[in-house]
């Protein structure tokens, strides 16, 4: 089967498999951004079958804090816990990869300073109750570009084996690519190229970063959303745009965020080709592309695998946290998650009652 085949990443990290954990809000770290012991359980649980295990998003500031029972990675006393959760995943035998984020105008403001919530540009997202958020100064901006760089000191001295820059679902970096968060007229916005700046400096200062304090080869990925909903929004062309760009930034890999793997677009009027096959034809062999979306049996996955080299799974690692060492040993799969929570799924409240809560998220036995 090619998911059990290792893989090695441009900065030469091999993978064991090319199956990874995907980045899930879990909703169980302290309310100081410390790591929790519950957090340390359900991370160890689902480690040692994959090649890697992504982490929730960590925010690098206290203005980019998006979740309740978040993850930090913004000081450095949090470092401590951080080196517990890099070493629980290490412990079951797969990579740990912290995802740095900044959650931008989606933060609820009672988690962020001054109730305040910032974007690019002065613009509410298209949702119910949303806020207006105040448009960072060109200081915040390279502050925050800086930020990124010290989250993935934090992460090196922790003991990870890579991050993953969180540019996707709707978050700050996402938010100065799209045309309808970012409508500055300065260097940080304007036409599509220059909506770039943002990311790519980012991009810069995390492998700035890796190369001044990394002492082994160090992960660096990329997750982006492909497309946007809104007027204006960002379109298929405008991230084929960004792709010829990224896959010049010597990243490990880019992971695309979907819903379902092979889905078309979600603007075009007549889609032919899925989103997924049209990047992975883009990239080329420049840099390896991850899929994500709905992909629950080995056959499913070994499917995608035609397409693209690298496969994180989200929701069925939550209904079966031995996927991968089920399949090697040809063993009975889960692909529902049963009613009511066991200590063999391992997923904590309040994270339990929270992926149960949304309708149709995860697929439950009847």
């Amino acid at each position: 089967m090619q998911l059990s085949q290792s893989f090695t990443l441009p900065s030469g990290v091999e993978l064991k498999n090319r199956v990874l954990m995907a980045p899930m809000t879990n909703f169980l770290s302290n309310d100081d951004g410390t790591v929790s012991l519950n957090e340390l359980d359900y991370y160890a649980r689902r480690s040692g079958g994959v090649g890697a295990v992504i982490t929730a998003c960590a925010n690098v500031n206290a203005q980019g804090k998006g979740f309740d029972g978040e993850i930090g990675v913004d000081r450095d006393d949090l470092i401590p816990g951080l080196r517990k959760l890099a070493a629980s995943i290490h412990e079951q035998g797969s990579k740990a990869i912290l995802q740095i984020y900044h959650g931008g105008r989606m933060c609820p403001p009672h988690l962020v300073p001054h109730n305040e919530t910032v974007s690019a540009s002065a613009v509410a997202p298209e949702r119910e109750g949303a806020v207006t958020p105040r448009a960072l100064t060109e200081e915040e901006i390279e502050q925050t570009i800086f930020d990124f760089g010290e989250a993935t000191r934090r992460a090196i001295e922790a003991g990870f084996d890579g991050v993953e820059i969180h540019g996707a679902n709707t978050y700050l970096l996402q938010q100065f690519f799209s045309p309808h968060s970012n409508r500055r007229d300065d260097q940080w916005g304007g036409n599509v190229r220059d909506r770039m700046n943002f990311p790519l400096a980012v991009i810069e200062s995390v492998t700035k970063t890796v190369t001044a304090h990394a002492n082994e080869p160090f992960v660096v990925g990329y997750r982006l959303s492909p497309e946007e909903r809104e007027e204006p929004g960002i379109t298929m062309e405008d991230t084929l745009q960004f792709i010829d760009v990224l896959t010049e930034q010597n990243l490990d890999y880019l992971h695309i965020s979907l819903s379902q793997f092979h889905q078309p677009s979600m603007r075009e009027k007549n889609p032919t080709k899925p989103v997924i096959k049209q990047i992975a034809e883009r990239a080329g062999q420049k840099v390896p592309v991850m899929g994500v979306g709905s992909l629950y049996t080995p056959n499913e996955v070994e499917e995608a695998l035609e397409t693209v080299p690298l496969i994180s799974l989200g929701r069925e690692l939550l209904i079966e946290p031995d996927w991968m060492q089920k399949i090697e040993s040809g063993e009975a799969i889960r692909t529902k998650m049963p009613k009511e929570p066991s200590e063999d799924i391992l997923i904590p409240e309040p994270m339990w009652t929270k992926i149960m809560s949304v309708p149709n998220w995860i697929p439950v036995e009847k």
